[in-house]
């Protein structure tokens, strides 16, 4: 007779653990924003101004990226800067080719006339950190490689201009660019260059409740439970909040004033619960001397602009996201 598994462990309409390790990430939740966890199938050709593709880029270890090209006119001849994008979900869910993010990238890619390479992050409990920040740091090395001409991918090889590469992360994603940033200031990437990292609404915690994750309103995109069950399975084993993933501002994270980092970009939105210890990281890097520079978008929570629906139907959810492309582009821009 065959046991049935049992769910030890949920993250309510995301995620359940079971007591042989086994993990279920499909969605239970309500069945109308099902789409936005939903893959979209690459195309090489271009629909909309953009075209995408999946390809392997380290044959030993099976990573992925997602690549994404802006269309681009017989006379245009400029090279294209690169985006290297980093998901988010806690570490553990959500894809690179999931429509929340193809809307969003095939739209900055397009606005800001730049490359995006998405990269299919390993997720936790199965991959605990720093799998994840391992598989961004491999793809930035990656892309060191087709600037030196070790390896040769078509659009990359013949768009893209490797002087302005940017690290790019959606919350937990924002935790990667901070990680990948700090191990490539102590590497030679040349002929490459990290000009920049871009950090949206970053997962950025400490142990004790902050005032706004008691006081904020909790949104489907992210709530309490999802922060603390997330972390529980992602974090190194014994570690708690204040681990430096993901409280690079803390004591026991290397000291600010001591990394090598390029132009940060720190995006956060009002009315997230974590956005009081997103602001202690943006003054802790101010104070450490660094180049960073602040967006606040005002009236909305947590990753507003990857919900297709309010960015739909409610205007100020549009207008802030319009705003948040607008702003990413002007960084990369200047």
């Amino acid at each position: 007779m065959v046991q049935e598994k049992k769910v030890v462990d949920e993250v309510s309409g995301w995620l359940r653990l079971f007591d042989d390790g086994s993990v279920d990430r499909t969605w239970t939740g309500p069945p109308d924003v099902k789409f936005m966890t939903e893959p979209v199938p690459p195309h090489v050709e271009f629909i909309d101004g953009v075209a995408t593709k999946d390809m392997v880029i380290d044959e030993t270890s099976g990573l992925r990226v997602r690549i994404y090209l802006p269309e681009r006119k017989p006379e245009d001849c400029e090279s294209l800067p690169i985006f290297l994008h980093f998901h988010g979900g806690g570490f553990c869910i959500s894809q690179a080719d999931w429509y929340m993010y193809y809307h969003m990238y095939t739209n900055l890619a397009r606005a800001a006339n730049a490359i995006c390479v998405s990269v299919y992050l390993r997720l936790a409990p199965e991959h605990r950190l720093p799998a994840p920040i391992d598989d961004g740091f491999s793809a930035l090395l990656w892309l060191r490689s087709l600037a030196r001409g070790d390896s040769y991918e078509p659009w990359f090889n013949d768009h893209a201009d490797f002087n302005r590469v940017y690290l790019l992360g959606d919350s937990t994603g924002g935790n990667i660019v901070h990680e990948v940033a700090a191990r490539a200031g102590k590497l030679d990437l040349s002929p490459a260059k990290l000009s920049g990292g871009i950090l949206i609404h970053p997962g950025f915690v400490q142990s004790s409740r902050s005032r706004s994750e008691l006081e904020q309103p909790q949104s489907p995109m992210l709530t309490l439970d999802m922060v603390d069950k997330f972390l529980s399975f992602a974090l190194p084993v014994g570690s708690t909040k204040d681990h430096p993933v993901t409280c690079p501002m803390g004591s026991g994270a290397p000291p600010l004033e001591s990394l090598q980092l390029p132009r940060f970009l720190v995006c956060v939105a009002e009315r997230d619960i974590m956005v009081d210890t997103e602001m202690e990281y943006y003054e802790a890097m101010k104070k450490a001397g660094k180049n960073v520079e602040l967006l606040i978008s005002t009236g909305v929570s947590h990753s507003f602009y990857l919900n297709k629906i309010a960015v739909d139907m409610d205007p100020q959810t549009e207008a802030q996201t319009e705003i948040l492309i607008s702003r990413i582009k002007e960084f990369v821009n200047n």
